[in-house]
């Protein structure tokens, strides 16, 4: 009897170590996609993409690195009319989860899930739910797993294997959140010392 073929969209390698080690204990043929066309700087993807294919040489899984679809003029052009957050973070997540299921599905794997579903940053319900819809419009099933309970254990290995932790999600608006905090921050430092 042959495995099922699950072709998991990674998003960066620290939220793929758990995702993968689950699926390899389940015994599914594990194909890493690396498609994350949202991370910017261009130097960030690439670094992300370094950690997520040492991730995969780790376990001994094939990684595919969809580089082609890093667009970041289109992705920022998809996004252009979602200003809040939780509606460009849904964009993101189910744009890239629906590109999993369309390559999965030319590919002819069984099955697809996310490393998306490992981050408690992410909008779970959302990914889950796409993953379902999707899964009624293309041959591929929707594997679902809650890996948030394995957070702490996916850090603590992936600061063992020494992958690049990223401190944004990956696109510019997360990374000027990130700095916007800090500013603030400085804000605060600067005046309670004036």
């Amino acid at each position: 009897m042959s495995q099922t073929t699950l072709l998991l969209h990674v998003c960066c390698g620290p939220c793929a170590v758990m995702p993968v080690t689950r699926f390899l204990n389940d015994g599914y043929a594990v194909t890493a996609w690396f498609m994350n066309p949202n991370i910017q700087p261009l130097s960030e993807y690439l670094r992300r993409r370094e950690a997520a294919g040492q991730c995969a040489a780790y376990f001994g899984i094939p990684i595919i690195y969809a580089d082609e679809t890093w667009d970041i003029t289109a992705w920022l052009r998809a996004v252009r009319d979602r200003d809040t957050k939780p509606d460009r973070c849904v964009y993101c997540c189910e744009s890239r989860l629906e590109s999993a299921f369309l390559y999965a599905e030319s590919r002819g794997f069984d099955a697809v899930s996310t490393s998306l579903l490992y981050s408690i940053y992410q909008p779970h319900d959302v990914i889950a739910k796409a993953g379902e819809r999707f899964s009624l419009r293309f041959s591929p099933s929707f594997l679902y797993r809650d890996f948030r309970t394995d957070w702490q254990e996916g850090i603590d290995q992936s600061k063992a294997m020494g992958l690049y932790r990223q401190p944004y999600c990956g696109c510019v608006y997360s990374e000027s959140e990130r700095y916007q905090k800090k500013l603030l921050r400085l804000q605060k430092e600067s005046g309670a010392t004036a």
